[in-house]
Formats: C-alpha cells, sequence, structure tokens
C-alpha cells in the first residue's frame, strides 16, 4: 500500500515499572551483515533500508512526505493498532536514541502532548500523549510509544500506535515483530540522523488519501 502522509504526521507522532533484572534484550532489530543467516527468506518484503517479515493480520504501508514525495516510513497497521518504522544514518558505536530522545520531547510538548519516560526491552522509550481531532470533529487524545534502537551506523525509530502503546504489558506480539525487522545501512555516507532510503517493492499498490 502507498498513502500519502504529511510531514508533520510522521514527526515525532510515547510511566511503567522498569524491568526486572532477569529479563532479556531482544537479539533484533538486526544489521543486515549481522542477520543469522537462516532469518530472512523469500516471503520477506525488501523496502531497500529495511527488511520487513511478513506478519499475519497486519495491512504493510508507505507514508509519504507531502513536501517531498519520498517514502517516509513504514506502517504495519491492524484493527487494534499500527507499528511505524523509520531508520537514521548514525555514528558507528553511537548513541544517536539518546541524542534524539530530548529533542523528540521538545516536539511533543511544542505541539500540546505530554510525554512519560519508560525503560524497556531495548531500553528508554517515550510515552506520549498527543490532542488529536477525531473523524467526527471531536478532541481527542492519540497515545503512541516511541522505541530507539542503536545499531552499527544506524539508529531504528518505532512507535507503537493505538493498543499496543496503551496495554504495554499485552504488546509481545508487536515487540516481536520489531525484532525480527533488518536493518540495511548500505556504504555511503550520510550525514548523522538522516533518514535512510525506503525504496517502494515493485509490487506495491499505490493509493493516494
Amino acid at each position: 500500500m502507498f498513502r500519502r502522509k504529511s510531514t508533520k504526521a510522521t514527526e515525532a507522532p510515547e510511566a511503567a515499572a522498569p524491568e526486572t533484572a532477569d529479563e532479556v534484550v531482544p537479539a533484533g532489530p538486526y544489521d543486515a551483515e549481522e542477520a543469522p543467516e537462516a532469518l530472512v527468506d523469500d516471503d520477506w518484503v525488501d523496502l531497500g533500508s529495511l527488511l520487513v517479515a511478513p506478519a499475519p493480520g497486519k495491512e504493510l504501508r508507505l507514508q509519504v512526505d507531502e513536501a517531498t514525495g519520498a517514502i517516509a516510513s513504514v506502517l504495519l497497521a491492524a484493527e487494534d493498532g499500527a507499528l511505524e518504522l523509520r531508520a537514521f544514518a548514525a555514528p558507528r558505536n553511537g548513541d544517536l536514541w539518546s541524542e534524539a530522545l530530548p529533542m523528540l520531547r521538545a516536539d511533543v510538548a511544542q505541539r500540546g502532548g505530554v510525554t512519560s519516560d519508560r525503560e524497556g526491552p531495548w531500553g528508554p522509550e517515550l510515552l506520549c500523549q498527543m490532542q488529536v481531532e477525531l473523524p467526527d470533529g471531536q478532541a481527542g487524545v492519540q497515545p503512541s510509544r516511541i522505541i530507539g534502537v542503536n545499531g552499527p551506523r544506524w539508529m531504528l525509530r518505532a512507535t507503537l500506535l493505538g493498543r499496543p502503546a496503551v496495554e504495554v504489558d499485552e504488546a509481545g506480539e508487536w515487540e516481536q515483530i520489531l525484532a525480527s525487522v533488518v536493518v540495511r545501512r548500505g556504504k555511503e555516507a550520510k550525514p548523522k540522523g538522516e533518514a535512510l532510503d525506503v525504496v517502494l517493492p515493485a509490487n506495491a499498490r499505490r493509493v493516494e488519501e
């Protein structure tokens, strides 16, 4: 699916008890050069910088930046929620996620939202509550949970929306999808924080909104 989405909607879209000592950090997301050979097969969707496993009951969509026409993010959507994925260039052995967190907090606050911090499976996360206008014109709140994963020369930012962002302890299925993602950084030089290119698969269907 190929859908239009404004630039603002693809910016920063999110407190719970910390993990116990015996909880294990997930093995993935993986770097393309380090992913287990048996992990990726022909059913996976190759989006250039991201390789995504098929997820039953989830619709894969590509969100487009209206200003540039470029694909801004990958979205896996279901009736109860969604997972948005964006990958960025980062320094080798750097911690771009720690740098991004205060900027995300400031962006949410500037747009009238509130944030709280949470320690999740991959480390520090951000829980957000944004005021939005519902389809019927009434005011509502959009919750989101933003997760950052530092990789070799990349950072993957994952945003859970809907029920997985609210019922954090019940989001295991969505976390497993995130843990299986493979990031292909590429060899070319890119400025720190620049989005990695997402390409449209040959069999994708374009839908304008």
